[in-house]
């Protein structure tokens, strides 16, 4: 994983998107498969508002974070323990997780898998620590089936810049529609594939949205690859922060992020 790029970076315009997240909002597909003394491990934790719902539904399960950035885990503390919870939060290698085999029911993994340029091999290693019967739980976006209105040129040369940044990075933005291949290949027998959305419709969620991609594009790692591999130009990332600014004005903006979404047994 050493090798491997984070196409985002930790840029504040990034952890403000992950900060949102929460389990009712991405990973609404595992609730119904918890249950109170669960052992849950949770792969890219990041600043880790999701792994504090996780862990106050498994209570008193043991709850684990692994995340290889350790910057974003000082926050994830913070917030674990202003939710009472108790969350063990550690650096961690998703290829070669400090884990004995067989030690958790459940492995969490959201947003991760689009990012690695082995997700095979990072999956076959979340199989090697789950228990007999555990389940593994995945979500990924899929950027090509992004759609958003009003229609805008620019707005689709951004897909086709993050796109090729994020290969160039050795990762598959389309992801979701990769997840129950890449985990037959790893070696789970069960796999139960889903879908589901998040939908930025309403004028502040719009706002949000908007502002969230046009500061990445000009503040981010992402806009500085960009520029780097060749991809794209500094005056090309701001007409394209000024396109999210307008777009999120709109009275008709809507945007819709399709994921999709595993649940796997070995």
């Amino acid at each position: 994983m050493a090798d491997d790029v984070y196409t985002h970076g930790h840029h504040e315009a990034v952890l403000r998107s992950h900060t949102w997240r929460t389990a009712e909002n991405s990973a609404a597909y595992l609730l119904p498969a918890l249950r109170p003394g669960l052992d849950l491990l949770d792969v890219g934790c990041g600043p880790g508002t999701i792994t504090a719902d996780l862990a106050r539904l498994v209570s008193p399960g043991r709850v684990t974070g692994v995340d290889r950035a350790g910057d974003v885990l000082a926050p994830a503390r913070v917030h674990a323990t202003t939710q009472g919870v108790s969350v063990d939060l550690r650096v961690g290698d998703v290829y070669a997780l400090e884990f004995p085999d067989a030690s958790f029911d459940v492995v969490h993994a959201h947003q991760v898998l689009q990012h690695l340029s082995d997700p095979v091999r990072a999956l076959a290693e979340m199989r090697r620590v789950l228990r007999p019967g555990g389940l593994l739980a995945a979500r990924d976006a899929d950027y090509a089936c992004f759609a958003w209105a009003p229609l805008d040129p620019v707005l689709s040369r951004w897909l086709e810049v993050y796109s090729a940044v994020t290969r160039r990075n050795g990762g598959e933005p389309d992801a979701g529609r990769f997840l129950k291949g890449w985990a037959l290949a790893a070696g789970f027998g069960d796999v139960r594939a889903t879908s589901s959305t998040w939908t930025y419709a309403d004028p502040p969620s719009c706002e949000w949205w908007g502002t969230l991609w046009a500061d990445r594009c000009e503040l981010s790692r992402l806009g500085e690859q960009a520029v780097a591999y060749g991809v794209s130009t500094r005056e090309e990332l701001a007409a394209i922060a000024a396109a999210f600014r307008r777009w999120a004005k709109t009275p008709d903006a809507f945007f819709m992020v399709p994921h999709g979404e595993i649940l796997a047994r070995p």
